[in-house]
């Protein structure tokens, strides 16, 4: 049996077509969720000094150093939601910036590193806190 042209150019869009559709699934199965990699009941609160801010997609994420009890100096990376949420919300790319000091507070991973999805950040300079309205994870 002989197939025409036209049978041959219909399987060839449909198959380009399922390919385009299955690869445009992949970021989101690739996607992770908050409870896979935070822990909702281990909530840490900090205070330090921020040394970076990167208000970039997918998730913002803000880089404090803290001391410990012995001394030593921690940096910590708190992970927040998308820039365009926290735009919503009033933020801008220089809300947090490298040096301001400050108390932070959020969901510690599940893997016990020094990575955490923050909740609340509080500025000790009096300026008022920028995440009163922060969605909730």
């Amino acid at each position: 049996m002989r197939l025409t042209s036209r049978i041959v150019c219909g399987l060839a869009a449909a198959c380009g077509l399922a390919l385009v559709l299955l690869s445009s699934t992949t970021p989101v199965l690739a996607h992770h969720g908050f409870a896979a990699e935070f822990d909702r009941s281990n909530v840490v609160t900090l205070k330090g000094q921020v040394t970076k801010m990167e208000f970039e997609n997918p998730h913002v994420y803000i880089y404090v150093d803290v001391k410990g009890d012995d001394g030593k100096v921690v940096n910590w990376a708190f992970e927040g939601t998308t820039p365009n949420a926290l735009i919503r919300q009033g933020w801008h790319k220089d809300t947090v910036k490298a040096g301001d000091t400050v108390t932070i507070k959020g969901y510690r991973a599940r893997d016990g590193s020094n990575l955490a999805y923050f909740a609340s950040i509080n500025f000790n300079d009096g300026r008022p806190s920028p995440t009163d309205k922060l969605p909730p994870p």
